[in-house]
């Protein structure tokens, strides 16, 4: 039952949409979007995905050293699966894959990818919180806040340079070994620190703005009200359980972060339906595009 359920979900998720306005008229407004600037707009996702792909290269630069389009390729991948597969298990395909294309170990690979979560969630959620107080759904006074929730990542690096340094290598044995190969996976100096935190900013930065300007395409919103309601999206990709691609709670998340913004619309569903669609469309499309990838690598034996 639990293996159908999510089935099922997506079933009456699309018979409601049908009861309450229609296919048709959900999907009515894509024929007046302009072509160029939906282009322009799928552009924009490819290349927050190469961004992504960079702050991987960059933080794995002795291993990937002259392989990016392998990475981005691994990107693209994990991107897809997320996407696509419920409970976060797309997560399991980035250690699979790094250790199939750049043989980096799961020990490794696993808290490089915890490091790059914490920055996406950490990013995301400081975006999101300076839009709403710009609107004003915020106490002014939570400024104060939201600059403190600014200094946290640098602080997180810093314990992790100092107290859990020195306690994994006060460890003997098998258990200190480990911890100490755990630690090669995530930044090593304030350098590498701080570009991973820029490639970070820069990714969701450009991704954040084109999932907004989608959902303006098809409610009238305020552009922050559609920043923060394209951010509510965005984060229910970590909820545990949600209907095979998130439909349904990626729509209520949106909901949920305009109402945040303090804007109340019966448009924003059909239009958070329809960004939605965006977002899978453009994961699909990555996904083709890492097979294309895959099948030039493998004619040039490049693996």
């Amino acid at each position: 039952m639990r293996r159908f359920l999510p089935w099922l979900a997506l079933l009456g998720l699309v018979v409601l949409v049908q009861w309450l306005w229609g296919w048709g008229t959900v999907l009515a407004p894509w024929a007046t979007l302009s072509p160029g600037a939906l282009a322009l707009a799928v552009v924009l996702v490819f290349a927050s995905y190469a961004v992504r792909a960079l702050r991987l290269f960059d933080y794995f630069r002795a291993a990937m050293r002259g392989r990016f389009l392998a990475a981005f390729r691994l990107m693209l991948l994990h991107n897809l699966f997320n996407n696509l597969l419920p409970m976060r298990a797309g997560e399991v395909s980035f250690p699979v894959l790094m250790a199939r294309e750049f043989r980096v170990a799961a020990v490794q690979s696993i808290p490089a990818l915890l490091w790059f979560r914490l920055l996406d969630l950490h990013t995301v959620l400081a975006l999101g919180g300076a839009a709403a107080l710009a609107l004003g759904a915020l106490p002014a006074w939570l400024w104060v806040g939201w600059l403190g929730w600014m200094g946290l990542p640098w602080l997180a690096f810093r314990l992790q340079a100092g107290w859990l340094t020195r306690l994994a290598h006060a460890g003997d044995g098998r258990a200190g070994a480990l911890a100490q190969k755990a630690l090669t996976g995530l930044p090593a100096d304030a350098r590498g620190f701080w570009r991973s935190w820029a490639w970070t900013g820069l990714n969701w930065g450009v991704k954040i703005g084109v999932f907004a300007w989608v959902l303006l395409q098809f409610a009238p919103l305020p552009p922050l009200a559609g920043v923060v309601g394209a951010i509510g999206g965005d984060l229910t990709s970590v909820l545990p359980i949600h209907a095979p691609g998130g439909f349904g709670t990626f729509e209520a998340g949106v909901a949920a972060g305009v109402a945040a913004a303090g804007v109340v619309s019966e448009a924003v569903v059909p239009a958070a339906i329809n960004l939605h669609l965006f977002v899978l469309g453009a994961s699909m499309a990555s996904g083709g595009l890492a097979v294309a990838l895959s099948s030039v690598a493998r004619a040039r034996g490049t693996g």
